[in-house]
């Protein structure tokens, strides 16, 4: 098959373009072609390239873009001499240029949505007036013409349903997944406390994930907070970077005056979070909305102990498995989280032993992904 995934590919979009990364690689092993067609600003990061994937970007448009997310010009000249060179176009996230661009041309090619979780109510309020006009005049529309729509789990192929009003046909459930040997051989420890000048003697709560409000900052740093009139020994990294979110962190920090506890060392990755997973002694992500979590999939996959909301997408697998310490989205929660993780080495430890039990049997990439490749083949066929 040739695949045309249509998403920002960059660093500063996070999970999705994760997703695309490593079904490339496995969609590239077992002879696909893939390409990724990406509306960007000129100063963005293009996210890493599997070996073997063509990377193409389109400059956004300017003015339009602000008020039609990647609206991009170049997106649409791309597909109108191109569209037909694939078997496959398929569009990650919705509300975006890219989620309907292919729609807008008659073809033969088979089109298919991955939602990433953008169809939950909490995201759904989030820019609520500009969702709806742009669900009106041409997103359902688009949905219901897909050959295919991907949902992580359950949760969201409910969403869908209450989205459209009907089930659609055609729906595969399948999870995200991680490459597991990419985070089971880490860096000694020590690497990351000297990079970021954090003594020995203290506890690392980590946190990576873009600052966004949906991310639950507003529940983990009043926790943490509170966690600190008792504990003077933990310091918490908020490792991600801005995305609406920072100013309102930088003045909970100084108004509370915790500059000595908490470290905002903005995005990091390859080497980097490598060495932050191998230092973390807890990771948490309080989430109000998360399609499928890569960064907590990414913790739990290198060994480090998570504590996270019930809305992280995992289908009620990390229940299941007993794989994290699952919070309610309140600050006294995730404060009692804090308290029991940090406190007690050996609850940890069962964590952290299930987790990785979860993860080797549910979430490698090498099966996922074929099961994706499988669900395209089958529409195709049909």
């Amino acid at each position: 098959m040739k695949i045309l995934n249509i998403c920002a590919y960059t660093w500063e979009v996070g999970g999705p373009a994760r997703v695309i990364y490593d079904h490339t690689k496995v969609a590239i092993k077992h002879g696909h072609q893939v390409a990724i067609l990406s509306a960007a600003t000129t100063d963005s990061k293009p996210y890493i390239v599997p070996e073997g994937a063509t990377l193409i970007v389109c400059k956004l448009t300017p003015v339009i873009s602000h008020f039609f997310p990647d609206f991009s010009i170049g997106v649409y000249r791309y597909l109108q001499k191109h569209i037909n060179d694939y078997d496959i176009i398929q569009c990650h996230g919705l509300f975006h240029f890219g989620s309907i661009a292919p729609f807008l041309f008659k073809t033969n090619t088979t089109n298919i949505f991955t939602i990433h979780g953008v169809l939950d109510d909490w995201a759904l309020q989030n820019g609520y007036l500009k969702k709806k006009l742009f669900s009106y005049l041409i997103q359902k529309k688009a949905l219901k013409n897909a050959s295919l729509i991907h949902v992580f789990n359950n949760d969201e192929k409910l969403n869908l349903y209450n989205y459209l009003g009907y089930q659609h046909p055609n729906v595969a459930i399948v999870p995200n997944g991680m490459q597991l040997s990419e985070l089971t051989n880490l860096p000694p420890k020590g690497t990351f406390r000297q990079q970021f000048e954090i003594n020995t003697d203290k506890k690392i709560v980590l946190f990576m994930g873009r600052l966004n409000a949906k991310k639950g900052l507003d529940l983990l740093l009043p926790a943490f907070q509170k966690y600190t009139v008792r504990h003077q020994d933990t310091v918490l990294v908020l490792a991600g970077p801005d995305d609406g979110y920072e100013a309102e962190t930088k003045r909970f920090v100084a108004d509370n005056q915790l500059d000595k506890y908490i470290k905002m060392v903005g995005m990091i990755t390859g080497p980097t979070k490598k060495a932050a997973l191998s230092d973390a002694t807890i990771f948490a992500l309080p989430s109000y909305s998360e399609g499928f979590s890569i960064a907590a999939l990414e913790a739990m996959t290198a060994g480090v102990p998570a504590l996270v909301s019930k809305r992280i997408g995992f289908d009620g697998t990390v229940a299941q498995y007993n794989a994290a310490h699952e919070v309610e989205l309140t600050v006294e929660s995730v404060f009692e989280g804090l308290t029991k993780m940090l406190q007690n080495p050996t609850y940890c430890q069962t964590l952290k032993t299930n987790a990785q039990q979860m993860v080797f049997e549910l979430y490698d990439i090498n099966k996922v992904a074929v099961c994706l490749l499988d669900e395209f083949e089958k529409i195709i066929t049909k």
